[in-house]
């Protein structure tokens, strides 16, 4: 099964990205854009992997706090847009020791540098220029989830494990 660890969003910051989403198909950016429900904050993912209660006993190990989360800037990785979270240290520390956790398990998961993000949209192209228009929200981030990715009737479809 594919599984990841996020921070599932608040309603609030949910809204706040789908009214940005579709203000950029108003001036005219095309791409996969991600449905509303499957907006979240990645923080491990895993891939394929058929051991989820090994995933979750490290989840379990890592001290976790409350912390809070909000927007930063846009960006990109190549033609995937997305939307930034204002650095915070109480999340990189979680992080960090997280992928520790799952790096001592032998839990294989993608090593990249995490870089705090909420992807938007899949292969975004515009033939002119555009602006991203986003409302301040913020959120209470009380839990993170193992999260499980399948494919149902031609869509992904994430589910909380």
């Amino acid at each position: 099964m594919r599984l990841f660890i996020a921070i599932p969003l608040s309603d609030e910051m949910k809204q706040a990205l789908v009214a940005c989403m579709h203000d950029l198909k108003k001036q005219g950016v095309e791409g996969n854009y991600v449905p509303a429900q499957n907006l979240h904050l990645t923080l491990a993912f895993i891939g394929e992997y058929d051991d989820p209660s090994r995933v979750k006993k490290v989840m379990e190990s890592i001290p976790f706090s409350e912390f809070r989360l909000s927007f930063s800037e846009k960006g990109n990785f190549g033609n995937l847009l997305w939307m930034g979270i204002k650095g915070n240290q109480k999340l990189k520390t979680y992080v960090k020791d997280l992928r520790a956790g799952l790096k001592e398990a032998g839990i294989p998961f993608d090593d990249d540098r995490f870089v705090p993000h909420i992807t938007l949209i899949r292969k975004a192209a515009c033939k002119k220029s555009y602006e991203v228009h986003l409302n301040k929200a913020e959120m209470t981030v009380r839990k993170v989830s193992l999260m499980r990715s399948d494919q149902k009737n031609g869509k992904v479809v994430y589910r909380e494990i």
